[in-house]
């Protein structure tokens, strides 16, 4: 499977697992986030890691971009990275 790097670009989060910059790779296994954060763009990241390219503004791109489900307190950028 291919790696997708995870970017918090905004944080706000209440629970201080994110900070603005932090930068994750996922390969296998759930990196260190909130289970919140982490089951709304898992199924985003899994289809990264399987090939599919997802609508990023007028364009299809292998990447997206979420906020977090707590009003939106934790943005954040994820994109597939080389091997």
């Amino acid at each position: 499977m291919a790696k997708v790097k995870i970017t918090i670009t905004e944080s706000k989060c209440r629970g201080g697992y994110c900070k603005k910059g932090e930068e994750f790779i996922v390969e296998d296994l759930c990196p260190p986030l909130c289970h919140e954060l982490w089951n709304g763009i898992y199924p985003f990241v899994y289809a990264l890691q399987n090939g599919a390219l997802l609508d990023y503004g007028n364009k299809k791109a292998p990447m997206f971009d979420m906020k977090c489900p707590d009003q939106g307190r934790v943005e954040v950028h994820c994109e597939i990275i080389e091997n």
